[in-house]
């Protein structure tokens, strides 16, 4: 985590991930050439010691975001575009900083997907396919994902605000 308030990191991150989360409510998509610029912000940012992340914790935050929401994707979860936000976004954070930002990203889209299940009138089933989720190790993710079952959801937010949180050192 950064231990120190970082302004530089912080406004990088906010901007960064501000910009993801607007573009992903819209079109639900996370697009490359966002986290490509991001990740050579980030890499740029630590190469010239503009923040507190050194270039090869930026390059360890980076694959530290990657392995933490990969595993989301690969049961069906997240889409490729969230897990390469957060790994772009862990250029800014270094590799603590990208973990907590995780766990805070973890807390704030479950907030999220039950409001947007409560919303939509499924908060009831949303609860119960959860469960069966984790109870099954991802055994009925087809299910969730079927294109009817309106379960889909912009993940970018939940993103945005684990990784502020993270940059503010909360």
């Amino acid at each position: 985590m950064l231990k120190i308030f970082d302004p530089v990191a912080l406004a990088a991150v906010i901007a960064a991930s501000s910009v993801a989360a607007v573009i992903d409510l819209r079109t639900r998509r996370v697009p490359n050439v966002l986290t490509a610029g991001i990740v050579a912000a980030g890499l740029a940012l630590a190469a010239f010691h503009l923040t507190r992340v050194s270039l090869p914790a930026a390059a360890a935050g980076m694959v530290v975001g990657l392995l933490l929401m990969l595993p989301g994707h690969l049961l069906g979860g997240t889409g490729a575009g969230d897990v390469k936000l957060m790994a772009a976004l862990g250029t800014l954070l270094g590799p603590a900083g990208t973990a907590t930002a995780f766990l805070y990203t973890l807390v704030a889209g479950g907030v999220i997907v039950m409001m947007v299940a409560a919303r939509r009138g499924r908060l009831r089933v949303t609860v119960a396919r959860t469960a069966a989720l984790v109870g099954t190790g991802g055994g009925n993710v087809a299910d969730i994902e079927r294109p009817s079952s309106d379960t889909r959801f912009a993940y970018a937010p939940a993103i945005a605000i684990g990784t502020c949180l993270a940059a503010l050192g909360v």
